[in-house]
Formats: C-alpha cells, structure tokens, sequence
C-alpha cells in the first residue's frame, strides 16, 4: 500500500521539529489529526533497529472519550491505516499492533480526561504520545505523559531514538494551559499556529487565503461559509478563525459585552483622585470586582478575586483584606455587597457582612438589588461610549470576569421539543459569583439609581378663567 501524504505548510513545519513537547492549533478540518497519525508512522520508521533488525515502538493515543476516541480519533487513524493492510484493531483492548516490513508499533488508545487519570498512566513505558483535542484534556495529564515517553525501547536494548509528546487542538479558552504556554513558551517546548480558514474584516467573515487543507475539502472554501450563517460569532472566531476565545453555551445574561470591545490593550490601575468601588457575592464561592471611575465618567474594572469552597471568613482574611492593604492603602474605598450579606450563618450566627466588618471593613448594602436591576446596572456602561471608547473598560488580567461575561454567565437552556426556551435566573456556577459581584459594584456606583429614576412629569399649567369657559377645560 502507497499512502500519499503532503503536509500544509504549518504542519511540514511541525514534522520538522524535534522539540519534546509540541502543539499544534488550528481550525476544525485543517488536518490536524492526519498529521498527528503521520507522525506516529514518520518517527517509528526512524527508529533505530535492534540485533534482530526490527524498529519496535509503542505508542499512546489520548482523548477527553472513548466515545470520542472511537467516533473521530480512530476513525481517521484506521484511514491512513486500514485493519485490511496493517493488522486487526482489538476493540477490547483498544490496541493497534502493527507489524510490517521492520516495523513493530503499539499503537494504544487512551481515555483520560480527570486529573486523577493519572494512575492509569504511572506503569506505561512508551516511545511518545499523541494528545487529541488537547484543550479537553488537563495539564496534569500531559504532565504524567512527558514522565512516560522516552521510556521504550529501554536503553539495556537499542534505546529510544525519540521520544517525546504531541498534541492538536482547536483553539482554547483565553485562560486555558495551552493559551499561557504560547504565550511565554518553556524551554523544550514548540507551538504551531495555522492560519484560520476565516478572517473577520469589518464585520464580516471571508476567505482566508492562506487557508490550510481546504484542497482536501469536498467543498472547499465553502466548507466553512456555507456554515457561518446561525452561528454565533464567538463560535466562528474560534472553530473557523482559530482565535482564542469563549464559545457561549448558553443564553449570555451580558450580550452588550464584546470581549475585544470592553477589554483594554494594557493593564488598567485605579486612578487615586476617585475611591475605588468593590463589588463582593458570598456564599461558598465569594467573589470580588474592583472598580475605578476615570474624571470623564468612564469606569476601570481593574481586578478580581475568584474562589471556589472557601468559606467568607477566609476570603476576607487571606484574599480581600491582604490585597487592600498591600494595593488600596492610600484609596478611598467604597464595598457594597449583596442583601444575602445580612443573612446569618446555621453554625455561628454571624452574617457575611458581620464577619467582614470584624475585620475592620465597612461594607454597604443598597436596596435596589434585585437580578434586573443588578444586570442592567452592569450593561449600561458596557453599553455607551465616553470619548470613542466604551463606558466600561476591564484589564486583561480579570480573565474570570471576562470569561464570564463572554460565555460562561448564562441563562441555562431549557430542554422543551421545538422550541427555545431559558430559566428565568442565571446560572449558579464558579464564573457567575464573580460576574454578580461586578454587578452589586455598579447598583453601588450609582447604575441602579440611574434605571430606577422616575421621569420628571411636568406640572400641568393653571388655566386662566378665560381659557377654561373658552376650551370647557372647568365645569360651569
């Protein structure tokens, strides 16, 4: 059998390349997983034979599924592959043992998407690893990985004439491992980016001419713009422009924000002639949003605090208070949390906001704080412009709140047959506390009061005598 395999640009450059850990990101159907098959082949047909003149090699596939691994993953490895010309693949095991010409390869496929997978890993002795859809996977798991390859053929045999991992993926969230290895990339370590198949210009999605594996493609181009229509732009600018981004997965409790809008260039710092307005949400996961309000009526979200199963004595003591004291010292500060701050504890009897206030904080609770309120006191600054920029400005550090806003504070949809449907209340989860707190920030600053005014009704002019009997506007 002759497999005829050219590598895209990118890719070519990808099989050059011998760092120990390797990454490719790219669109979806930009071969990327072809390459990864490939490559498993390219390098056991490079290793160094032992005194019987065989090239042994043994292999680690790995995806977040067996469903997944079974569906997509082994799909295109038995394409290059067929059971037919390179040997019965064992469903039971999830085993590919290949034997042809001097080759013998294991070729094993692995499910693993839990840090604490890593026992299943800790006994295997492989020659390199392939990591399918790495964004699905955790960093612990391609931690463990890069302890297990190299190890085979052992070095008392012919040894191992490369080992290492790599990895394919679509592009990740902004706050994944992947993201903040590109973007300071260690030592041993090599990224590839593919250029996306779209490019957004002024508003619009189009062709990208340097578009990889759309030759390969039934439709080619049209592949992607037959599929950009419904879909959401979050959605297209990560699987068709492989950008960095949030994917939305449900109805956005903040449409208004645009992450490439709202959030700044640089990082932002409270200016020290305005107090700095705090948001808090308690609760087991209690959060915290900094703002600052510029001289032109612009507002810095410039930091946050996230948590998960901390209790607010502890988030007081050990996060809030230490950043204030080490960062805020010289402000005026102004906290303002939620109407649950008054709510007191099963176990001591103490509110949140008592327990707060016992560590020397003051902390204010405005009336107007019902879900309403509090979402529309956060998008109106999202939603003006000050000076050609927009009313809301958020460093790119507060990556919790930015995730939030994009994709994550949501109204969860509703499974009814037919139709679209949404709960009236957002979601509880680790990105809406913090969200909420931005919220009770604002209703703080004044937002609230802002939407709750009441229109000035003029006064209603007396009429003159003469005018009342002539319009009959009074009885006779």
């Amino acid at each position: 059998m002759e497999i005829k395999y050219v590598a895209e640009p990118t890719l070519a450059k990808f099989h050059a390349c011998d760092s120990f850990y390797r990454g490719v990101r790219g669109n979806v159907r930009s071969g990327k997983s072809s390459a990864m098959s490939i490559e498993i082949m390219h390098r056991a047909q490079k290793q160094t034979p032992n005194q019987s003149g065989i090239r042994r090699t043994r292999w680690a596939i790995i995806r977040n599924t067996y469903r997944e691994l079974e569906d997509t993953t082994l799909r295109t490895w038995l394409m290059w592959f067929p059971e037919h010309v390179f040997g019965t693949f064992n469903h039971r095991t999830m085993t590919h043992t290949i034997q042809f010409n001097d080759i013998y390869m294991e070729v094993m496929f692995r499910a693993l998407d839990r840090p604490d997978d890593v026992a299943k890993l800790l006994s295997l002795e492989l020659t390199g690893a392939w990591v399918n859809e790495a964004k699905e996977i955790p960093k612990a798991i391609v931690d463990v990985l890069g302890d297990r390859v190299s190890q085979y053929p052992p070095k008392m045999d012919e040894g191992c004439t490369w080992g290492g991992v790599f990895m394919d993926t679509n592009a990740p969230d902004e706050d994944h491992w992947w993201a903040d290895l590109e973007a300071e990339t260690p030592e041993g370590w090599t990224f590839f980016q593919q250029p996306g198949a779209l490019i957004e210009h002024q508003g619009k999605f189009l062709p990208n001419p340097k578009a990889e594996n759309v030759r390969n493609l039934n439709e080619g181009i049209d592949y992607y713009l037959k599929r950009v229509p419904g879909k959401k732009d979050s959605y297209i600018r990560v699987y068709y422009c492989n950008q960095l981004g949030y994917v939305e997965e449900g109805k956005r409790v903040h449409p208004e924000y645009v992450d490439a809008t709202h959030c700044a260039a640089s990082s932002l710092l409270p200016d020290p002639n305005h107090p700095v307005i705090v948001g808090l949400d308690y609760g087991l996961t209690p959060a915290a949003a900094f703002f600052s309000q510029r001289p032109n009526g612009q507002y810095w979200l410039f930091h946050e605090i996230a948590t998960e199963d901390i209790g607010i004595r502890a988030f007081g003591e050990k996060l809030l208070l230490p950043y204030i004291l080490k960062e805020l010292l010289d402000f005026h500060i102004d906290i303002y949390g939620d109407t649950f701050g008054n709510v007191r504890g099963q176990n001591d009897k103490k509110t949140p906001q008592q327990m707060l206030e016992g560590l020397g904080l003051s902390i204010k609770h405005p009336n107007m704080s019902g879900p309403n309120i509090r979402r529309e006191a956060l998008a109106a600054p999202m939603s003006r412009m000050i000076d050609g920029q927009p009313g809301l400005l958020i460093d790119p550090g507060c990556r919790n709140i930015r995730k939030g806003l994009s994709s994550k504070y949501i109204f969860k949809r509703i499974q009814v047959v037919g139709d679209d449907r949404f709960q009236d209340e957002p979601y509880k989860n680790f990105w809406s506390h913090v969200c909420e707190a931005a919220q009770h920030a604002m209703v703080g600053a004044g937002e609230g009061k802002l939407l709750t005014r009441k229109p000035k009704v003029p006064k209603k002019r007396e009429p003159s005598m003469s005018m009342g009997k002539k319009n009959g506007w009074m009885a006779a």
